[in-house]
């Protein structure tokens, strides 16, 4: 009987996982994807704010007259406070990606919730702006995690296409051609601001192929910015 409980509660636990598609791509309709309004993308950026890279992003963007989205750790937002200022300052949406970029499912309800509750605090406490959206770390959710978040006014979401960016291999035609095959109106798309040491500088392959992807939008007729004006559907 023990044997048995333990299997189910780790079935719960780790159910929304299923949510997760491992191709980076997500055809609707699909439970906290992203999908918002047809004549809009949403961009979002993963894993900083990292002063290597960021600021050369929100240079980007600015240059554009573009904001996003930027889904931030806590631990890296805690060595770098005055950088979270600037993403603020400079009109961009700030939101929770966790405190370090682990796996949830491999975390209890109270260490998840003591995560999140953590970076949001923290977020707020620096910015002035109160994250209203969380990403988990590999778009992984897990059943405490759908509950902290609930429980923290934070509005799960994943995406809809990404650029497969993360990787020492990753170049801007890569970063370019791998968004394109899923972007289309009402689009969330993910990016990464920072990497994982192990894949050196790939950011600088997502730098690179940003301008042509705001390019690529605009010609399209699709006006670009972070997930508060996406108009997002309720999420189940």
């Amino acid at each position: 009987m023990t044997v048995g409980l333990a299997g189910a509660a780790a079935l719960v636990h780790t159910a929304p996982a299923l949510l997760s598609v491992p191709t980076g791509r997500v055809d609707r309709p699909a439970p906290l994807a992203g999908w918002g309004n047809p004549q809009r993308v949403a961009l979002t950026f993963d894993d900083g704010p990292n002063p290597a890279s960021t600021p050369h992003f929100l240079q980007t963007l600015d240059h554009h007259g573009v904001q996003a989205t930027f889904f931030l750790l806590g631990c890296m937002a805690e060595r770098s406070p005055q950088l979270c200022r600037s993403i603020v300052a400079a009109g961009h949406e700030i939101a929770i990606h966790g405190w370090t970029h682990r796996n949830l499912l491999r975390r209890g309800p109270r260490r998840t919730y003591t995560d999140l509750a953590r970076t949001r605090t923290l977020l707020t406490d620096l910015t002035g702006q109160t994250p209203t959206y969380f990403r988990p770390p590999y778009g992984v959710f897990s059943a405490a995690a759908l509950l902290a978040a609930r429980s923290l006014g934070l509005t799960p979401i994943r995406w809809t296409c990404w650029g497969k960016d993360w990787t020492p291999t990753a170049t801007r035609r890569s970063v370019l051609e791998t968004v394109r095959r899923g972007l289309t109106g009402g689009a969330t798309v993910l990016l990464h601001d920072s990497d994982d040491p192990r894949a050196g500088d790939a950011w600088r392959a997502t730098l690179a192929a940003l301008p042509r992807l705001l390019d690529e939008c605009a010609r399209r007729g699709l006006q670009v910015g972070p997930l508060r004006e996406h108009r997002l559907p309720i999420q189940p």
